[in-house]
């Protein structure tokens, strides 16, 4: 992975040492995406500490686009982005399955229409016109470490 300043990170490492929850999401202009972070921005880092956990973003566009997305929705906790996939590839995260969930999530406050216009209108506005990724990779979270050890997929 990459973090913010384009400097390579062994994904192994950021979980070897201690706990950390892992979330994957599709893309930074995704607007579903944008939303969960944005709640995600509100886990108090006091929180995180006490339980010796960490919570880290990843998503799959260029390195520069992990400081404006921060920005955009207060998130403060670790991200890095994975611009080739190739962890997502790995962990056999789908692509393509679009959005057949019955329950609406709680992280989720707009409606298709008006999401989908706001993430097309960051992409036209924003330090970078491009997209970001693959818009039909799937994301997913999972809980690792420290070490090997694998506690929700």
């Amino acid at each position: 992975v990459e973090d913010a300043d384009g400097r390579s990170i062994p994904f192994e490492s950021l979980y070897g040492e201690q706990k950390a929850i892992v979330v994957f999401v599709r893309n930074f202009l995704c607007y579903t995406c944008k939303e969960y972070v944005e709640d995600l921005a509100k886990v108090p880092k006091a929180f995180l500490q006490e339980a010796n956990v960490r919570l880290i973003v990843i998503g799959q566009s260029s390195y520069h686009h992990i400081k404006p997305f921060c920005s955009l929705t207060g998130y403060t906790h670790e991200m890095y982005v994975d611009p080739q996939r190739e962890i997502y590839k790995t962990l056999g995260m789908k692509r393509g399955e679009g959005n057949n969930v019955s329950v609406r999530s709680p992280h989720v406050k707009s409606n298709i229409l008006l999401g989908s216009i706001r993430s097309v209108w960051r992409a036209m506005t924003g330090p970078a016109f491009d997209f970001q990724g693959d818009p039909a990779q799937q994301g997913g979270t999972l809980i690792l470490g420290p070490g090997d050890l694998l506690s929700f997929v």
